[in-house]
């Protein structure tokens, strides 16, 4: 069956943002004005379309990207709608890895947040065109022009704002068309469906003129076309600015703005029009890159059917109906069912049982995919999130997904020995769903230890063993994810001698550690020469050196940071082995490291607390004894506070109660991991001691 919609009217798109800016409220209303729906989803009731998960329902949270489809002015439009919580980046992380635009929220009350900054960033990282659409102008604080002034200040973009609001907090009716110059009222009793379009009206004249003049200087400076028709006065045509801003868009070089009150169903269908005007289809994205397995040589492949096969696995889900659900970008050639692919990743074949399109949690059984679809396979056996799939004849893998490391650690003990059988194939099925969920077990206590994002994640997860597997646990108190790095450089030797009756065991290797800047991770170096260390002995020597890291000096913590070189040692021609030198590495390791000064490292985290002025005292002092550092004091509007500060995330445990009972409830806060940073000394000894 061939293609439907030509690939030029795709759109594969992401509503991102600040927890409860109102992507979800967002992502309902396009799928109500598209006709996907037929009631309006509220979050607050629970009735989302998007968040179909128990814990989604009653948190009133995004906890897990859901993907759907729908149809605006003869264009496909992809939408995956993501979380705002700092604690599920991840699935924000691997949505913007296979998206092509995307849709910023944010609220025009609280402006730009910590975790608008972090989804800004990893938009950035995947060079992703977005829009902005300030949401929440039927607010009391609602504020526009602030708003796209902290874009600037925080963001450090260039804002093109193509709507002005019409009217604010309790007096908003809509929003003037800068482009256009025309405005849209709309009318309460269609849900927002329908609406007039007036003359500005007479009051809002001299601000629209000003915004217009803006819009035209930021594309004259931008756009050589636009610049000749500034130069000579002259009004560029709708379709010109349009043009203009598509390309400027595209190219990271603007952002343009709209804003509504996607509660109140205003403005909606506007930013449905932006998705079309400015967001990139599939063909305006240069071809994707990638390498030949075997050769490394790199591969392209251009978003075409014609081409071979070639798609990203970005997301697994396990369907209590059908099993497991692979996610899957296609960014060249066809797929069908019962389709033979190679997982580039893992060097297996896999084949399509069924191909399936995803509406949220429920699905729609398609024959074939193409080249900048977004589908579901199902009856894939080896996969997991970041793996290649493609031809077996045209091999090519793509550059895969970065996880964020846990932060928060957690003992978890199943309630009963029939909880205990059933509790490893559970997590087995979590963790393959969600790869910043990481099981360890304490090799001296033997308990299982589950790693997360954060006290939410964890809590989510109990909660999903208990609903989905019917798995009772108990979870621990958390425990912070310590790390430990070197101060300074240090040598030392490492030499395993073993004799026995028969052969005996010989390595020998001399290490130099040195530090590596914060977030440099590990680095090997080979430095022999003269062969004094035979090659197939090296990479045992570098594997001994890993497995040493794993357990660091102070306290037993993983080490990172850290720079290995290899320069010296010696072998025996007939008792040298692998697994003595793998010996040798590690014990040389723990030895060089022991002499460089180890540290050890806590996570810090930024926190963001907005306060009514009355408690700013209570809040800073209560930072100051967290071992906190206060960055800025805030005054977005009057009676309210925003303070910036980073504290360790040890210091952060029950810190919701404590802010709400110093503050009488009034004050929130949102907190996410920045960086580690060396323990102070006093603190350092005592989490030695616990250890």
């Amino acid at each position: 069956m061939p293609r439907t919609i030509p690939l030029e009217r795709f759109r594969n798109i992401g509503i991102m943002a600040h927890i409860d800016a109102g992507k979800t409220t967002t992502t309902e209303r396009i799928l109500y004005y598209t006709g996907i729906t037929h009631r309006i989803g509220e979050v607050d009731e629970g009735t989302a379309t998007m968040d179909w998960m128990p814990q989604e329902k009653e948190r009133g949270i995004t906890i897990t990207a859901a993907a759907t489809t729908c149809f605006w002015r003869d264009h496909r439009i992809n939408i995956i709608d993501t979380p705002g919580h700092v604690d599920f980046t991840i699935e924000v992380e691997r949505s913007l890895r296979v998206l092509d635009g995307a849709i910023i929220v944010i609220s025009a009350v609280e402006g730009v947040q910590p975790q608008t900054e972090t989804v800004w960033r990893q938009a950035d990282k995947y060079r992703v065109p977005r829009i902005v659409f300030i949401n929440k102008m039927d607010r009391i604080g609602a504020d526009f022009e602030r708003t796209v002034q902290m874009m600037v200040d925080r963001l450090r973009v260039v804002p093109v704002p193509v709507q002005y609001p019409l009217g604010a907090e309790d007096r908003f009716q809509g929003v003037i068309d800068l482009i256009e110059q025309k405005a849209y009222v709309y009318r309460d009793e269609t849900l927002g469906a329908e609406y007039d379009v007036v003359a500005i009206p007479s009051e809002y004249q001299a601000q629209v003129q000003h915004w217009r003049d803006l819009l035209f200087e930021k594309l004259a400076e931008l756009d050589d076309h636009i610049m000749e028709r500034y130069v000579a006065g002259v009004w560029p045509a709708p379709d010109e600015i349009r043009r203009s801003l598509r390309n400027l868009t595209l190219q990271l070089k603007v952002v343009p703005v709209l804003c509504g009150s996607a509660f109140k169903n205003k403005g909606v269908q506007p930013l449905l029009d932006a998705v079309v005007y400015y967001l990139p289809s599939p063909l305006d994205l240069p071809p994707v890159k990638g390498w030949h397995p075997e050769t490394r040589q790199e591969v392209y492949r251009k978003p075409d059917d014609g081409e071979p096969f070639c798609g990203l696995v970005f997301k697994l889900m396990t369907d209590p109906y059908i099993g497991h659900l692979a996610y899957i970008r296609i960014y060249s050639g066809q797929l069908r069912n019962g389709d033979t692919l190679l997982n580039a990743t893992r060097g297996k074949m896999e084949r399509i049982g069924r191909l399936v399109r995803m509406h949220a949690n429920k699905r729609e059984e398609i024959s074939e995919a193409y080249a900048g679809d977004i589908c579901a396979a199902v009856g894939l056996k080896t996969v997991a999130t970041g793996d290649t799939l493609c031809d077996p004849r045209h091999p090519i893998l793509l550059e895969a997904i970065e996880f964020p490391e846990p932060v928060l650690v957690a003992a978890i003990e199943p309630k009963t020995r029939e909880d205990q059988e059933k509790l490893g194939p559970a997590l087995q099925k979590l963790l393959v769903e969600d790869p910043s969920l990481q099981l360890r077990v304490n090799a001296e206590t033997g308990q299982t230890l589950l790693a997360g994002m954060g006290e939410l994640h964890l809590e989510i997860i109990t909660d999903r063993l208990y609903r989905e597997f019917g798995v009772q646990v108990h979870l621990g108190r958390p425990m912070v994810a310590y790390k430990e790095t070197i101060t300074r450089a240090a040598e030392a030797e490492g030499k395993y001698i073993k004799q026995t009756g028969g052969r005996g065991q010989y390595g020998h290797c001399f290490l130099r550690v040195e530090p590596l800047p914060p977030g440099g991770g590990f680095v090997f170096v080979d430095e022999i020469r003269g062969g004094v260390i035979p090659k197939e002995f090296i990479p045992a020597v570098r594997a001994g050196v890993e497995e040493a890291m794993q357990e660091g000096p102070l306290a037993g913590y993983p080490l990172v940071d850290l720079k290995v070189v290899l320069f010296d040692g010696s072998y025996h021609e007939v008792d040298s082995s692998e697994i003595a030198f793998k010996i040798a590495g590690s014990m040389a390791l723990k030895e060089a490291v022991r002499q460089a000064a180890p540290v050890l490292l806590e996570p810090i985290m930024k926190l963001e607390v907005i306060t009514p002025e009355d408690f700013l005292g209570e809040v800073i002092a209560d930072l100051n004894a967290r071992r906190g550092k206060i960055l800025t004091v805030e005054a977005p509007r009057p009676g309210v506070r925003v303070v910036n500060a980073m504290v360790p995330l040890a210091e952060t445990f029950g810190y919701a109660t404590d802010l709400r009972s110093k503050t009488q409830g009034r004050a929130i806060f949102t907190l996410q991991f920045d960086h580690y940073e060396p323990v102070p000394a006093q603190v350092a000894d005592k989490i030695m001691q616990a250890r």
